[in-house]
């Protein structure tokens, strides 16, 4: 490293420090996130050195993040791209290519899915051509069961694609012995539950495939950027293909003959000795993420286990502190799991002498702020209004979501003062009542 870059990344350092002094929290009067990036100098370093090295495309630092993550989650490959929602779209998309044969997901097939939780997770079923079959989920844990996704199965079902919802894992080891047992694929929305497990196992090691979200809501940050990741190198193989515009050649940008075989092959009515790199097996797309997203990426990785750490101590707190409170229902663990929590999920219960809306209304008036569970029953969202799909028993629980459930933050970046500040507002605003 020359001296003049040494003198520019301490500066870079010193800089982070004095633009974000640490300060007392004023309760009331600063505001508290539901969810938000913890970066510190480091993360600012590692961008400006990527930046200083002219990273602008995906390179070395994507390749070493790549491998890096992979075997943080225990995959064989994982592949970077813009974001959490493309992670999704490209891991569904794969389950089409042709290179599965009679394997693959066809326009018509049904994927089983759950009503309540993020657009994402669905959208990429109605974008291929596929029919979601929406089942309902529990209150508590916001996870469906493995007896109801089991109870959705019919013959044109051909995968399952769920979210551990905010962390909390839902029934995953007993959903993949099911997708097992019907040879149906299963794609694990890890985005919300990095560090979580399932009878001892990372969350996101059970499916086919698996999709992460690096949004600066999520446990990692890379401003925007995801992953899927697998480890059967034959859907890697596939994912990469589509995420790279659909091209056969898996030379990087830049590399000329890494596949040896750039002038010396045919697909399709193509002329022998086509370039290789102009030759497309699939209809993809260009979902790939920059090296600048990539350092950051890296420098966030060195922090999972202390973020996670973090985001299971305020959960517990704010469990603890809300214990008994009355006309709330309050979040549980799936059975079995240790959540690396997203957020912290309330439900008002029915009856109550007061709305969601009040509740949340006195929240944020005191500076807390708060989200629905995204986009609740989705079957009642107006996009979705003249999707074809499939719902297998009632969707009850999706409903009481909708209109009566929201959460609340346990992010890294809150401290104990402000969580209990949280469990205080809420509790006075309960006795009130």
């Amino acid at each position: 490293m020359s001296d003049t870059k040494s003198q520019i990344l301490e500066q870079v350092r010193d800089y982070h420090l004095e633009k974000e002094p640490s300060r007392a929290f004023v309760p009331g009067v600063d505001e508290i996130w539901p969810s938000g990036a913890v970066l510190g100098p480091e993360d600012r370093v590692a961008l400006v050195e990527a930046a200083l090295d002219m990273r602008i495309a995906a390179g070395t630092h994507t390749r070493r993040f790549e491998s890096k993550f992979a075997r943080y989650m225990k995959r064989r490959k994982a592949h970077l791209v813009n974001s959490g929602s493309s992670a999704n779209l490209l891991a569904l998309s794969a389950l089409t290519s042709p290179h599965l044969e009679d394997r693959r997901l066809r326009p018509g097939d049904e994927v089983v899915t759950v009503a309540a939780g993020f657009p994402t997770t669905v959208n990429p079923i109605i974008q291929n051509g596929l029919v979601p079959v929406f089942v309902d989920v529990e209150l508590k844990t916001y996870n469906t069961t493995a007896e109801r996704i089991k109870a959705a199965i019919g013959p044109k079902t051909r995968a399952i694609m769920v979210a551990h919802a905010l962390g909390n894992p839902f029934e995953v080891g007993e959903v993949a012995q099911i997708a097992e047992e019907n040879d149906l694929f299963l794609i694990e929305d890890n985005c919300d539950a990095v560090g979580s497990r399932y009878d001892g196992q990372l969350t996101g090691t059970f499916g086919d495939l698996t999709t992460v979200s690096f949004y600066p809501a999520h446990h990692l940050t890379m401003g925007e950027g995801g992953c899927v990741l697998t480890a059967n190198l034959a859907l890697a193989r596939i994912v990469e293909s589509m995420r790279d515009w659909g091209r056969d050649c898996w030379c990087e940008p830049g590399e000329n003959n890494r596949c040896f075989k750039r002038f010396e092959y045919q697909l399709g009515t193509l002329p022998q000795g086509y370039d290789h790199k102009y030759i497309f097996s699939h209809v993809g797309y260009n979902l790939k993420a920059t090296d600048l997203q990539a350092a950051l990426g890296l420098s966030q990785l060195d922090k999972i286990d202390a973020f996670t750490a973090a985001r299971r101590h305020n959960w517990a707190r704010l469990r603890e502190g809300l214990d008994g409170a009355p006309h709330l229902i309050l979040p549980e663990a799936t059975l079995g799991s240790e959540p690396s929590w997203f957020g912290f999920v309330l439900t008002v219960a029915p009856g109550a002498p007061f709305t969601r809306k009040e509740l949340v209304d006195h929240l944020e008036k005191h500076k807390i702020g708060t989200r629905n569970l995204f986009a609740g029953n989705l079957t009642r969202q107006p996009a979705y209004q003249d999707v074809p799909h499939r719902i297998v028993g009632d969707l009850t629980n999706s409903d009481v979501i909708t209109e009566q459930t929201f959460w609340i933050g346990v992010y890294p970046g809150l401290t104990d003062e402000m969580t209990d500040y949280m469990v205080t507002t809420i509790r006075e605003f309960v006795a009130g009542r």
